[in-house]
């Protein structure tokens, strides 16, 4: 006689949460046929764009002083440990995919397996923490990245992947963590950045070479400052 090994329940089931928006959502898709391949695209490979975001973000700081520049170094460390975080949280939770728990709902994604569990989306984590992370360099980009963070997380309600409370907590996750990462690192990496422009590293913090005299948007700026808003 096999014994029976006991499978402990899950900590948290989304299906009752919001199973039914999850299932008219995957419906509409399996009457959009023409959104489906465009929407997997993108949430598949529109992780790419953010990296982008951030770069971009990045290169346009590197004209406005410490503080933008800080931002910018501080965004693809606080969306590291939201990603982490985001980990731990699936692991405690162990909430099963959406698309195991409706076998027959129409998926444009291929459902993942039983072990690769569904709270947060580590998609919309990183679309929420490099959000806010642009957005604090540079408002314009930061708009662009916020529109891309709503596009992705819903992409993945789309494709069948997570449920809407999956994505909207990722979204949370992320953007909470940036914040906060950002109020706790924006000092210490102000002061390295300074300490770098001293360095022959200074062409990766301003695009104006160093004159004799030491001159420059970021020499001439004291302590703690950034233009006429400090780092603060």
């Amino acid at each position: 006689m096999t014994p029976t090994v006991a499978v402990s329940p899950p900590v948290l089931d989304g299906l009752s949460f919001d199973g039914g928006w999850y299932a008219e959502i995957t419906e509409a898709a399996r009457h959009t046929p023409w959104l489906n391949a465009p929407t997997e695209a993108w949430s598949t490979y529109g992780v790419l764009l953010f990296g982008v975001l951030l770069a971009a973000a990045w290169w346009g700081a590197r004209s406005h002083g410490v503080r933008p520049l800080t931002a910018a170094l501080c965004a693809p460390l606080t969306t590291a440990a939201a990603l982490a975080l985001s980990a731990v949280i699936k692991l405690v939770t162990a909430e099963p995919r959406p698309c195991l728990a409706f076998p027959h709902a129409f998926l444009v994604e291929v459902c993942p397996g039983p072990g690769d569990y569904s709270f947060p989306s580590n998609h919309a984590t990183l679309a929420g923490a490099i959000a806010v992370g642009v957005l604090l360099v540079d408002r314009r980009l930061g708009v662009l990245a916020g529109i891309a963070a709503l596009a992705m997380a819903a992409s993945r309600v789309y494709v069948g992947i997570h449920y809407p409370h999956d994505v909207l907590a990722g979204l949370a996750l992320g953007a909470a963590v940036a914040w906060a990462g950002h109020l706790l690192l924006r000092r210490p990496i102000s002061r390295l950045i300074r300490a770098l422009t001293r360095t022959r590293l200074r062409p990766l913090f301003t695009p104006v070479p160093p004159d004799p005299h030491g001159a420059g948007p970021l020499a001439s700026v004291p302590a703690g400052t950034s233009g006429a808003e400090g780092d603060a």
